[in-house]
């Protein structure tokens, strides 16, 4: 059994999430023991939602489902890595590759990822 420290941040342990092949940070989310678990047992992403309070699988709804290629951990025991093969061009719920398409300059933010998909039509 892989022994992870949920206690240190209430029982959730922030999961970075990386395309595999490229290397792109997609996005940051958080898991629970269960979505470790569900993660580990089918092979694709599952994250404990903090707005929903439920399981999250990466994809149910949108289709950019995460398969798992390689989870490393860090040396505290309380973060994952996950590399993932994003099936579907998009991780973001917002519709774009990445959750950080946006870049500081300066005193301002500009959007530096182009929008794959509308999410009005996808989260009807």
């Amino acid at each position: 059994m892989i022994a992870l420290d949920f206690q240190k941040c209430g029982g959730l342990i922030p999961t970075i999430v990386q395309d595999f092949k490229t290397g792109e940070v997609l996005m940051l989310a958080f898991m629970n023991e269960d979505a470790w678990r569900e993660t580990q047992r089918t092979g694709k992403a599952t994250y404990w939602s903090r707005t929903r309070q439920e399981l999250w699988v990466k994809g149910k709804t949108s289709g950019n489902v995460q398969w798992i290629k390689e989870i490393r951990i860090d040396c505290d025991d309380d973060t994952v890595l996950l590399k993932v093969d994003q099936v579907g061009q998009a991780a973001c719920h917002t519709g774009y590759r990445s959750c950080f398409f946006k870049k500081v300059e300066g005193d301002s933010v500009i959007v530096v990822g182009e929008k794959i998909f509308d999410p009005e039509e996808v989260y009807k």
